[in-house]
């Protein structure tokens, strides 16, 4: 186990690169290996989860460079892969696992997906139900619909799918398999997720269409496929990296911090908006647009925040980011409520129970609620340090370093070390603010 420990800051300035955003650097890799010739990938995060991804397709027989500057995928097209050995290790990967379903669903080989102990706890049904109602098959090993899962070769179908849940790892597998499918594929889901794997689909070749409904739900739409080609692809910084430089800048007094290249694609840039609804002092600079994503640097300014209210369609855009946002919510002066977020249950921890424990033994008043949770800001009342538990769940280690920087005291994180998954460079980055 390792620990690190966080002191109060007087004030963080400087400027710093995020590393590649995660979602796009797994697609990336994903959609490499099944187009014909070879993809370029720039800014690519060698994170765990990312590397994960790489090893289950070197397995399958692509070849991948990995140079200082770039990545290189030699894909062998929708039909190149060939049967691993062993199972497919995903490590702690949910991203890996379920896109990487869709595309193994329409394979002629058998594999079988597995992870560490907090992935194999994961609820997979959400995928395997629509992959299986397309002609798949696959199957929870231990019959409690989590991984191992083994997949057999079958043949699929087009469908359309209602999905329950606003998600673009659901709605991503999919999308994958209709690859493979022999008529269009679609999905509904109730409000639009990233759309980070329609715009590289279409990057590589193919013919995808969006559409959103006056409820605001959104259908994503996949025509039968061919033939996908490779492409040279840029990967924006994270914008789930960036918000904790963001909230740091915001919640240590005498701070500035330019924060480089962000990816600020819509459909990922709640996390912006919900700073502005609490009053931050946030400057997009730079702006530019490349394959479908823009990107800015984001200067960001200490700055006193109020609570707010984060429901509905801005859930979606800002998931991975709330653990943060409610560190920010503990620091600002009023309440915050968090609701329709019931999908922090099925995180790498319940993000839920996780948060909340840990916003306590800092002194914060907060309580859980069946989706979300609600925190009597105290802008007055710092934090208090503390020893912080990350359950090896690398936003909540990242969330609480932040929050340990604003608080009173020394605060220690144990299992620091979970921060690999998507940002190795992390406490380092932190560091040279100070």
């Amino acid at each position: 186990m390792s620990v690190r420990c966080i002191r109060p800051s007087a004030g963080l300035k400087g400027e710093i690169t995020i590393p590649g955003d995660k979602s796009i650097s797994h697609r990336s890799v994903m959609l490499g290996a099944i187009a014909r010739g070879t993809t370029e990938i720039t800014h690519f995060l060698k994170g765990a989860d990312c590397l994960s991804t790489i090893g289950c397709f070197r397995r399958m027989g692509i070849e991948i460079e990995e140079k200082p500057d770039v990545i290189l995928v030699h894909g062998k097209g929708l039909r190149g892969l060939v049967a691993p050995s062993d199972t497919l290790n995903v490590g702690n990967s949910g991203t890996t696992t379920r896109l990487l379903s869709g595309i193994l669903a329409g394979q002629n080989f058998l594999s079988v997906l597995s992870g560490d102990a907090s992935l194999n706890s994961r609820p997979m049904a959400r995928i395997m139900t629509p992959l299986n109602r397309m002609g798949a098959h696959i199957t929870s090993l231990h019959h409690n619909d989590c991984a191992p899962l083994k997949i057999e070769p079958g043949i699929l179908r087009g469908i359309h799918y209602q999905s329950p849940v606003a998600s673009a790892q659901v709605k991503s597998a999919v999308l994958l398999a209709g690859l493979y499918a022999d008529s269009e594929t679609s999905v509904t889901e109730p409000s639009l997720s990233r759309n980070h794997t329609e715009l590289m689909l279409q990057n590589f070749g193919a013919y995808v269409s969006s559409t959103m409904h006056s409820d605001g739900s959104a259908t994503a739409q996949l025509e039968p496929c061919g033939e996908l080609y490779g492409q040279q692809i840029a990967v924006p910084g994270d914008i789930s990296s960036a918000a904790y430089f963001i909230a740091a800048g915001l919640l240590v007094p005498h701070s500035e911090i330019l924060v480089k290249n962000v990816g600020t694609n819509f459909t990922r840039a709640g996390f912006l908006k919900v700073c502005e609804a609490m009053g931050a002092s946030l400057s997009l600079l730079n702006k530019s647009f490349e394959g479908g994503e823009g990107r800015a640097d984001i200067l960001v300014r200490s700055a006193s925040l109020k609570g707010t209210v984060i429901e509905g369609d801005l859930i979606p855009t800002l998931i991975d980011e709330l653990p943060i946002i409610a560190v920010m919510a503990a620091c600002a002066e009023g309440t915050t409520i968090i609701k329709d977020a019931a999908e922090l249950k099925v995180k790498e921890t319940n993000r839920i129970d996780t948060v909340t424990e840990n916003l306590k033994a800092m002194g914060a008043p907060v309580t859980p609620t069946a989706d979300g949770m609600i925190i009597e800001g105290r802008a007055d009342t710092p934090l208090s340090g503390a020893h912080i538990k990350s359950y090896l769940d690398h936003r909540i280690a990242m969330s609480f370093a932040v929050a340990g920087l604003a608080a009173s005291g020394e605060t220690v994180i144990e299992d620091s070390q979970c921060v690999d998954v998507s940002y190795p460079e992390f406490f380092v980055s932190l560091e040279s603010l100070s």
